[in-house]
């Protein structure tokens, strides 16, 4: 109970002080870019999906998908 109150307490806290550009902060922020590329979702959408199902076709769909199947493998059964 008390290691859950410190987290609730904590976060904000943490939150805020990341948000605290500092003293010599002069605002100006540099724009990152992202390009696109394969995450974490994709890699472990294909590989629960060969697993499950052994079908390329199919893991390239999950792939598209990402954390989508990942939770719905997560909470749908295997048959």
């Amino acid at each position: 109970m008390l290691r859950r109150f410190y987290y609730l307490l904590f976060t904000p806290v943490l939150f805020l002080a990341s948000c605290y550009g500092g003293p010599y902060h002069d605002g100006y922020v540099v724009p990152v870019y992202v390009g696109p590329g394969i995450g974490l979702g994709t890699i472990i959408a294909v590989v629960v999906s060969w697993s499950r199902n052994k079908s390329i076709l199919w893991a390239i769909l999950h792939g598209f998908l990402g954390w989508l199947y990942v939770i719905y493998a997560l909470i749908v059964p295997r048959k």
